[in-house]
């Protein structure tokens, strides 16, 4: 994982519209990275939802909002137009920048081990420094908290 203080790597992957999005296309504002496991799995999206009902809040702080995980733009499209989702989803199924911020971990499921995604978010501020680093978040109270945070650090 990466650590607070140091400079988010950019990065370049398709939306799911398969348009090319760039980390540093945000530059002069603060951007929430998050990283999932799967598309249409329980927690990821209670996760997504949770993200889409705080969405409002993040748009009024000017925050971005930026879900990645491994699965494809078509996946992606499917998943954002079942749950109404209206932030970025990226697909980085070259595992790009989910390597790049240090997410690809072993994980133990019923004793199996095996490489996954860790959901994990990044708060990054205007000039592309992480400002916070989130490992093993919770699904439903991860928006919720990063909103909190924002909102103590501002005022």
């Amino acid at each position: 994982m990466l650590e607070t203080g140091s400079k988010a790597p950019d990065f370049t992957l398709p939306d799911k519209d398969g348009k090319p999005v760039s980390l540093s296309d945000f530059l002069g504002r603060k951007v929430v990275l998050y990283f999932y496991p799967k598309d249409n799995t329980p927690g990821c999206t209670r996760q997504a939802c949770a993200f889409g009902s705080a969405y409002e809040g993040f748009k009024a702080k000017n925050v971005v909002v930026i879900g990645i995980s491994k699965d494809s733009v078509a996946s992606h499209q499917k998943f954002a137009a079942k749950y109404e989702l209206p932030f970025v989803l990226l697909s980085d199924p070259d595992l790009t920048a989910i390597q790049a911020y240090g997410v690809w971990q072993e994980k133990k499921l019923y004793g199996k081990v095996s490489m996954g995604v860790v959901r994990s978010t990044y708060l990054i501020d205007e000039t592309g420094i992480i400002k916070k680093v989130m490992p093993k978040v919770k699904p439903d109270t991860n928006a919720q908290e990063i909103l909190a945070y924002l909102s103590g650090a501002e005022g």
